[in-house]
């Protein structure tokens, strides 16, 4: 029973973490509009991988995490190099006068999977955000949670941003008609959108 409650718990706070539009749900969306469903699922499975196995990290790690402010401030620097990198890649992207249209292949395809492994590497904020999950499920506090437990948060957190994930994908194809005008303004969006989430990062640095 106390699983079931864990995963559901997870279920949904890993959905509503990953709706707002930032760079894993960004690039499912580009990748779906540029290269087809198929693609934008498989980038959604790699990233979804990644999230399994961060959300195994950052139960496994909660308390260590939540007793040391300075591993906190590490990943969030880290994710700050990060976002800065990719911000000034998306504007150079962006300015570039021509977006190719990628034809779908089974290289494209491998490449797309591959490619949502990578982008949610580079995110680092899924582990300190589930830290704070796990732990406010755990409430009562001691973190000895049983492998079955572990394996259910990772399980469901994953499920969780495959679910949101796939809503980008079924939300942008709807505007596939409009495929050109959202190729050529996607980068800029992203540039804007690393923009952002390096002031939240510095918010988050020197301010908590």
């Amino acid at each position: 029973m106390e699983e079931a409650q864990l995963f559901f718990f997870t279920f949904f706070a890993a959905l509503l973490g990953v709706l707002p539009p930032g760079l894993v749900n960004m690039t499912v969306a580009k990748t779906c509009v540029q290269k087809g469903k198929s693609n934008g699922i498989l980038v959604a499975l790699g990233a979804s991988l990644i999230v399994f196995c961060q959300a195994c990290i950052a139960i496994l790690m909660a308390k260590y995490i939540f007793n040391h402010p300075f591993v906190r401030n590490m990943l969030l620097r880290a994710g700050l190099v990060v976002f800065v990198i990719l911000a000034i890649y998306f504007f150079i992207m962006a300015r570039k006068k021509k977006v190719k249209k990628t034809k779908v292949s089974k290289h494209n395809s491998a490449k797309s999977f591959f490619t949502g492994i990578t982008i949610a590497l580079l995110n680092v904020f899924p582990i300190p955000y589930f830290v704070v999950i796990s732990t406010a499920f755990n409430a009562k506090g001691g973190y000895n949670y049983s492998a079955l437990s572990v394996a259910v948060f990772a399980l469901a957190a994953a499920l969780g941003t495959f679910t949101s994930l796939y809503v980008y994908v079924i939300s942008f194809l709807k505007i596939e008609k409009h495929t050109g005008h959202f190729s050529k303004y996607s980068n800029y969006f992203m540039a804007v959108l690393m923009l952002i989430l390096v002031v939240i990062t510095l918010i988050r640095i020197y301010c908590y």
